[in-house]
């Protein structure tokens, strides 16, 4: 009887049985006088395996080497049945499969399931910040010196709402501090919307002075989210003044805002009085 041996990809060797010729083997050794209960045992457990699973059946190195001991070790006989392998597990054969219709059909309605997910959340990213920002007014105003460190800043802005400015050339907007306005973008109401229009409005007169300065000011966000969408949905912080008042302060005289003040790298919620005041 002939052993044979199939090599694997990384020194692993497949081990293969002539079955018949090996069970043959071991029914004739368990027929004779001599061996041990253990070494009866052993062979009666491989012989139930090989009738079990045929030429599938596996051994280790160690039954391997046990059924060497047993089957050869009178001198009369040969072990002609096994090949010892070279590592003790081995992994089969990947092989490739063509996908049936079924399972093409079930990826297909997968892919056009995750491109709609995807494509829904751009929109509602899309839609997000259309109202978080609104649409850029039509007046444009001009940036005087800044205090803060980060230089001089000289450049056109436009007007957002009644609390955000965008200057010309940045990613996002300025959050003017200090105050908060009604939302005309994403009111609670519609007293609220209406009372926007007016904040953006009257902010627009105010800029019309020539005597403008706005100064950027650290955001009141936790260390390192400064810049990102986590610290006022990335955009930076200011203060702007006309003929040298703040045109917080103003709109809060007039009704069209509120105080809103953060104190190190807190705010409090967000303060959106004005459809109670209605009701």
């Amino acid at each position: 009887m002939q052993s044979h041996s199939d090599s694997k990809p990384g020194g692993a060797t497949l081990v293969l049985f002539e079955t018949e010729h090996l069970k043959a083997n071991i029914r004739t050794a368990l027929a004779e006088a001599g061996l041990s209960p253990w070494q009866r045992t052993f062979l009666s457990d491989v012989l139930s395996k090989l009738e079990r699973y045929g030429n599938r059946a596996r051994l280790s190195d160690k039954q391997l080497v046990k059924l060497n001991e047993i089957l050869g070790g009178n001198g009369t006989r040969r072990q002609e049945a096994v090949a010892t392998s070279r590592t003790t597990r081995h992994k089969r054969r990947t092989r490739f499969r063509t996908p049936s219709f079924r399972e093409l059909r079930w990826w297909r309605r997968r892919l056009v399931r995750d491109v709609m997910v995807v494509a829904l959340i751009v929109m509602v990213g899309l839609l997000y910040s259309l109202f978080e920002t609104g649409p850029v007014q039509s007046f444009v105003g001009t940036v005087g010196t800044s205090s803060h460190a980060m230089g001089p800043v000289d450049q056109a802005f436009s007007i957002t709402d009644g609390d955000t400015v965008h200057v010309v050339g940045e990613r996002a907007g300025t959050r003017l501090v200090g105050f908060n306005t009604p939302e005309k973008f994403s009111p609670q109401c519609e007293y609220e919307r209406k009372l926007g229009e007016r904040a953006s409005s009257r902010l627009r007169e105010l800029v019309r002075s020539p005597n403008l300065q706005l100064t950027k000011v650290p955001c009141a966000c936790p260390a390192g989210s400064e810049g990102t969408d986590a610290c006022n949905h990335g955009r930076s912080c200011g203060v702007l003044r006309v003929d040298g008042r703040d045109v917080g302060q103003i709109l809060i005289g007039e009704g069209l805002a509120v105080p809103f003040i953060c104190e190190g790298n807190r705010c409090p919620r967000t303060p959106r009085p004005w459809c109670r005041q209605q009701s």
